[in-house]
């Protein structure tokens, strides 16, 4: 097919299908879609092809924070109009590009679509099923609380990275959503992330209370992938509606995510 309605060529498939990462947070505000696009960012960078998934089926803004504009959204997939790879938007010139990516975004405005049939979610986690050898990484940007479609993507997923900050409201969601998956049988142990962190010490601190109580009362012990100082740049390039490491390349923020990823990718 040619021409300018002509739709992305598909990857070609990988020799490992990608690890599939749902990146979760139980409370809003905490900073956990601006994360998902950075890690997909810094995956890339990395030398990795990189999908990133809008999982809030009906509040969704990736698309938005990003400055994008997607011929196709997740919306219609749940319609039955497209599948799922049809769906996907290049972002920064797709993968292979300097920290490119591809992106199938949710559907902004319409909460109807929060409350799709678990079917119709487990068909989205099958699409990505099939999508998965075309890439190296998969991340699922979950919405906020703890629905049965947002625990239905995290168990769908091989990895849980879990945002949180220092606020109590963040840490009791945050603890809340690790314990219904636990006893929903998900065996997953999360990594940690605390966002806008005074400064990593702190981060580091904040993260020892939450896996304190893990251990004590489910009996386990999380993994930490690091903390994120908070930084003004980042609601700057927000705003801006452009990725935080075109706008501030020197941001702190974003040193933080590149550490994040280089445990992530060790792990």
């Amino acid at each position: 097919m040619s021409g300018a309605n002509a739709l992305p060529e598909p990857p070609l498939p990988r020799t490992r299908a990608a690890s599939i990462y749902a990146v979760a947070s139980g409370k809003g505000g905490v900073g956990k879609t601006w994360l998902s696009t950075m890690l997909s960012i810094a995956f890339g960078r990395s030398g990795q092809r990189v999908l990133l998934v809008d999982c809030d089926l009906g509040l969704a803004n990736v698309d938005v924070q990003l400055g994008v504009r997607p011929t196709a959204d997740v919306h219609s997939v749940v319609r039955g109009f497209l599948e799922l790879d049809a769906a996907v938007t290049p972002v920064m010139g797709g993968p292979g590009r300097n920290g490119g990516f591809d992106l199938i975004a949710g559907h902004s405005g319409s909460g109807a679509l929060g409350a799709v049939k678990l079917e119709d979610v487990a068909r989205i986690a099958t699409g990505l099923t099939k999508l998965a050898p075309h890439y190296d990484r998969i991340i699922l940007d979950l919405a906020a609380g703890i629905d049965p479609n947002v625990l239905r993507f995290a168990r769908a997923a091989e990895r849980l990275v879990l945002v949180t900050t220092e606020e109590p409201t963040a840490l009791t969601d945050a603890y809340a959503m690790v314990k219904l998956l636990r006893l929903q049988g998900a065996s997953v142990v999360p990594w940690v992330i605390v966002n806008m962190a005074e400064n990593r010490h702190k981060g580091r601190r904040v993260f020892d209370q939450f896996a304190m109580a893990c251990n004590e009362y489910l009996g386990f012990k999380p993994k930490f992938a690091g903390a994120i100082c908070r930084d003004p740049r980042v609601p700057d390039s927000i705003r801006a509606q452009t990725p935080l490491p075109i706008r501030h390349p020197q941001s702190q923020a974003y040193e933080d995510v590149i550490r994040i990823v280089e445990v992530l990718n060790a792990g």
